[in-house]
């Protein structure tokens, strides 16, 4: 057989072979990415990012290692203050290491809270251009760990973290004021987020918060007071604040009965009570409702012999 005849019948064999091999491994890759065993290929950004050589890296399987470096650069920018820069490092962080679900939550971190305060506290800054800043870099750690999230759907931490992040009353002006969502809604986003959390496995706290959160939301009281009737039959669970939420929720449910009556049957005894139900009525910034709350806080203070110059219902 001539050589040029031997040469195209083995290019024609290399053709076909690659043929009916490349549709199977394509589908065995995205089985092992949907299987999260393979990492998925690098976009351009997070290539022109790392540069040349930190791609040849990353491409010799250890974007990991990349990943590391890149986290430590953003640690370095974050001690220094040098936002823009630490921003740039976590993006590249999680475009190397998008399941690593510590870099979404460290990233996050940094930008709401670390970033914010810095902002909210650069007495060379006038205070409008301090108030853009701050509220402009928690949407950005909002946005993060929502990414995060779409990443690792089934991470209990992420979502925990959202949900702190949405329920903090120090940060819920980020997100409510100047044309921003109600609060309602943020409240709804909260408990989503930690249903999400204690639906994955995440610990007790998540599912606890979960109630406080749906307890804050109008409209959804009759739900919230099943789910703390539940949570209050669980010794794990029956902390004071599930309980007094318990209590306001079945006076919302019924404003006619005796709120001394069912305070005594829900608290051990009278100081008890009145330590959980206070919580509730003088912390106002965490919007917890408060039926029935005032008569029966000035009943328990009339039992505990409180004086009235000391009582909390001003």
């Amino acid at each position: 057989m001539p050589p040029l005849r031997k040469t195209l019948i083995v290019v024609v064999a290399l053709l076909v072979a690659g043929a009916i091999r490349a549709p199977l491994e394509l589908a065995m890759n995205k089985d092992l990415r949907d299987a999260r065993l393979l990492p998925e290929p690098l976009h351009i950004d997070a290539r022109e990012r790392i540069g040349q050589t930190g791609f040849a890296v990353a491409l010799g399987g250890l974007r990991t290692l990349v990943a590391t470096f890149y986290n430590l650069r953003a640690y370095t920018a974050f001690t220094e203050d040098r936002w823009a820069e630490a921003e740039e490092s976590f993006e590249t962080t999680v475009a190397l290491a998008p399941s690593t679900t510590y870099y979404w939550v460290n990233g996050a971190w940094h930008l709401a809270y670390n970033a914010g305060h810095s902002y909210q506290n650069d007495s060379s800054l006038p205070p409008l251009r301090r108030q853009e800043l701050w509220r402009g870099t928690v949407n950005k750690g909002r946005a993060f760990l929502e990414r995060g999230i779409r990443n690792n759907p089934e991470s209990w931490s992420l979502n925990a973290e959202l949900g702190l992040l949405l329920s903090d009353a120090n940060k819920m002006p980020a997100f409510t004021g100047s044309g921003g969502i109600p609060l309602p809604e943020l409240y709804q986003a909260a408990a989503k987020a930690y249903q999400s959390a204690s639906e994955h496995g995440g610990p007790a706290y998540a599912k606890r918060n979960w109630f406080y959160n749906l307890a804050r939301v109008p409209g959804r009281e009759a739900e919230a007071l099943a789910m703390g009737e539940e949570l209050a039959e669980s010794r794990a669970h029956r902390t004071p604040t599930v309980l007094a939420l318990l209590f306001v929720l079945r006076m919302h449910a019924n404003p006619d009965q005796d709120g001394y009556a069912l305070c005594r049957t829900i608290f051990n005894d009278d100081q008890h009570a009145y330590r959980a139900l206070s919580f509730l009525w003088e912390d106002r910034r965490q919007n917890f409702p408060v039926d029935g709350l005032a008569l029966v806080l000035k009943t328990l203070e009339e039992h505990l012999a409180i004086p009235p110059e000391k009582s909390i219902i001003k």
